[in-house]
């Protein structure tokens, strides 16, 4: 596969309070965001290339109702702290960006209600309207939102990139396991340099 900046765009998974901040949902449970905060830093730095090279960046949050109603077994039974905690309700502080993060004008924010940034969204209509058939990925957890998108991603046939920097995970063993796996089988894993490179200019191939 070639990373190259025609037809491509920047997507930063879920780079909000709740995952990266010392008040949100993980930090109040206990646990270890610094890996995430760090892959928002990243995160970050890619995001001004992406701007300097004219590369679309599209930011997605992991955002329920109130009442947990569009919650499903998500919220019922698989990870029912979510609920119990008050977590990732819209409107709440842990939806929003982490401070040090903006959207810049014309720049999109998908909201989602589950893992995958393509379930019940409208992420792929937006990709299909601009032709875009490259996507580079940044953003938390790995094992989790990053990793269920890559997934989603490299099954619809997008050729599919995610910098090793620019992703995080509290649970390190998980991190590992998803970069091998999303390596394996649905994307290429590459440095922020390289992706810096491909941003500048210079063609990358894998």
């Amino acid at each position: 596969m070639q990373l190259a900046r025609d037809r491509c765009i920047l997507l930063l998974i879920d780079l909000q309070n709740a995952f990266c901040s010392p008040d949100g949902d993980l930090s109040r449970r206990g646990r270890d965001i610094t890996t995430m905060q760090a892959a928002a830093r990243s995160c970050a730095r890619l995001a001004v290339a992406a701007r300097a090279a004219q590369v679309p960046v599209i930011w997605t949050r992991m955002m329920l109702r109130p009442d947990y109603a569009d919650g499903g077994r998500m919220t019922s039974d698989l990870l029912p702290h979510l609920k119990t905690a008050g977590a990732l309700q819209r409107g709440s502080r842990d939806v929003e960006l982490v401070d040090g993060l903006a959207v810049e004008p014309g720049e999109d924010v998908i909201d989602k209600p589950r893992n995958s940034a393509l379930f019940g969204t409208p992420l792929e209509v937006h990709l299909n309207a601009r032709r875009i058939d490259r996507v580079i990925v940044g953003g938390v957890t790995t094992s989790m939102c990053v990793d269920t998108t890559v997934r989603d991603l490299g099954q619809r046939d997008y050729a599919t990139f995610v910098v090793r920097e620019a992703v995080g995970d509290f649970d390190q063993a998980r991190h590992a396991a998803a970069l091998a796996a999303m390596a394996f089988g649905f994307a290429r894993v590459i440095s922020e340099r390289d992706c810096m490179a491909a941003l500048n200019g210079n063609g990358l191939d894998l």
